[in-house]
Formats: structure tokens, C-alpha cells, sequence
């Protein structure tokens, strides 16, 4: 029988990996600016035409929740710069297909599995 299982996947910090982390948060953060000035922008357009307040508001909500996304990369950024070289970081999680045969121990087949990956090669699997 086969059954589903949770993977966490973790990133060994390098230089390499450190670079492209600040590469990334920095695409979102632009992405995140272009969609506030764009929203900005609406709303102030929206303004001067008097349109309908719970439009405006969900503007101004919108706007709110992207300054608060900026901040959160910003703060990341920071903490990528401190982290030290050899840290392991949880990237995200997977899902993989476990095979579960009669007389298997169970308590291992359920302990949580980590893929362990340094600079794009997986380095182990625990």
C-alpha cells in the first residue's frame, strides 16, 4: 500500500544560496512597490471621480497589506545577512508517496523525513 507523507525540504545557507535569496526577496519587494504605487494610483484616480467608498476602501486595505508584505521582506532581508554559513533553513514541504508493506516499522515510516539541499544538490536525506 502506498500512502502520502509530508517532506520538509531545507536549504544549507552558502554564499551561493545566500545571493540568491537576497536576489529573490529583492524581485518580490519591486513587485510588491509596483502593485502599491499601482493600487496608489487607482485610488487617487478613483478620488477625483467620486466613486463608490467601499471601492475606495478596499484601495486603501490593499495598499495597507502591501506596505505590511514590504516590511515583512525587508525584515528577511535583514536576517538573510545575518544568518551564518552552514545554517540549514526550512524552505518549504513536499509531498512524497511512502510505501507501506506488511511488517514495516511504523514509528519510521512516519518519523518526519527532511531532504536536506546545498546549492541546488541534495546533500541528504534524514
Amino acid at each position: 500500500m502506498k500512502i502520502l507523507q509530508r517532506v520538509s525540504i531545507k536549504q544549507v545557507i552558502t554564499e551561493k544560496s545566500k545571493e540568491q535569496l537576497v536576489t529573490q526577496f529583492k524581485k518580490r519587494k519591486q513587485q510588491l512597490e509596483r502593485e502599491r504605487d499601482q493600487l496608489y494610483f487607482e485610488l487617487k484616480k478613483m478620488n477625483k471621480t467620486k466613486k463608490n467608498p467601499d471601492i475606495r476602501a478596499k484601495y486603501t486595505k490593499e495598499i495597507e497589506k502591501r506596505y505590511e508584505d514590504i516590511k515583512n521582506i525587508q525584515f528577511q532581508l535583514e536576517q538573510v545577512h545575518i544568518l551564518p554559513l552552514g545554517t540549514e533553513i526550512k524552505e518549504k514541504e513536499i509531498d512524497a508517496i511512502i510505501e507501506v508493506n506488511e511488517g514495516d516499522n511504523w514509528d519510521e515510516l512516519i518519523k518526519e523525513k527532511t531532504i536536506v539541499i546545498k546549492d541546488g544538490i541534495v546533500e541528504q536525506i534524514r
